[in-house]
């Protein structure tokens, strides 16, 4: 068991950090909105802080999971900042799905203060953090991460080291840029099946149980027909995270027409007021359009 710091209680890190404290460790937690931390100690008792220094002080592992890369520098740095608060030989470890050149600078920045940083983006999302069952890509130094698996797998279905620092964020971006081809996909596919006066879950009952099957498929496509967006993984989220593969595209050379037409459908759902529905939405983008 270990004395853990979360950072970060929204939709995935609340239930993340609550796992921590079912397992045994010692948690304490911060969040920007101190009611929310307060609210979690006291359903899971454990104890919350109020900066990010003061929950990182003495912590062996401090886990992170907030919005983006400016939030994530935000609980790092500052006098009040997890770094401030760590000792040499602890350990960060970064849920937030962020840009390679962030992590790159903060694995440089808690190497200079002789801490570990470990970026393990997640996928599963909030039903996944709710149940334990998250895919965790990790990069890192491999010490560093043999030393904070053990503390992930609390919540993880599975958890794997895919190369350096960085790695896990590359990661990461492979799974957004699948799921934006996988989503509109399915979408067309559900699409044409109304417009030819097809039953759309008779249809997804024979073809999901063939090549076109996935993840998305099966946990989906009820709440698609059903006209249901208040759920799941947001489209203002899925937006930054097309833009940070679409920029790390550009650095590596890659070609990605796909994920770069399918950022564009995003962004028409957000002009409909969408933002803040599930990323399956694009389904009722097609609807909407006849």
């Amino acid at each position: 068991m270990a004395k853990v710091a979360f950072l970060g209680l929204g939709v995935m890190g609340y239930p993340m950090a609550g796992h921590l404290q079912k397992a045994g460790h010692d948690v304490t937690v911060y969040n920007r909105t101190a009611s929310k931390a307060e609210a979690w100690a006291k359903e899971h008792g454990g104890t919350h802080a109020a900066t990010p220094r003061e929950a990182a002080e003495g912590a062996e592992f401090v886990m992170a999971c907030v919005g983006n890369d400016d939030d994530l520098r935000s609980v790092c740095y500052g006098d009040d900042g997890a770094l401030a608060g760590m000792g040499q030989g602890a350990i960060f470890v970064d849920h937030t799905t962020v840009s390679a050149q962030v992590t790159e600078e903060l694995y440089a920045a808690f190497a200079g203060k002789g801490a570990g940083f470990v970026d393990a983006p997640i996928s599963g999302g909030q039903a996944g953090a709710e149940n334990g069952q998250l895919s965790i890509m990790c990069g890192g130094d491999q010490a560093h991460y043999d030393a904070a698996e053990p503390v992930m797998d609390v919540y993880a279905k599975l958890c794997r080291r895919i190369g350096e620092s960085g790695a896990g964020q590359m990661t990461k971006m492979c799974n957004q840029i699948a799921i934006a081809g996988l989503v509109q996909g399915m979408s067309e596919a559900l699409h044409f099946a109304e417009k030819a006066g097809l039953d759309g879950r008779a249809v997804v009952e024979v073809i999901s149980q063939g090549a076109a099957g996935s993840w998305q498929m099966a946990n989906r496509y009820e709440t698609m027909l059903g006209d249901k967006w208040e759920h799941g993984f947001a489209v203002d989220w899925m937006r930054k995270d097309l833009g940070i593969c679409l920029q790390a595209a550009d650095e590596v050379g890659a070609s990605l027409p796909v994920t770069a037409l399918v950022d564009q459908f995003y962004k028409d759902v957000q002009k409909m007021g969408g933002g803040r529905w599930d990323t399956s939405s694009l389904f009722k983008r097609l609807r909407e359009a006849g």
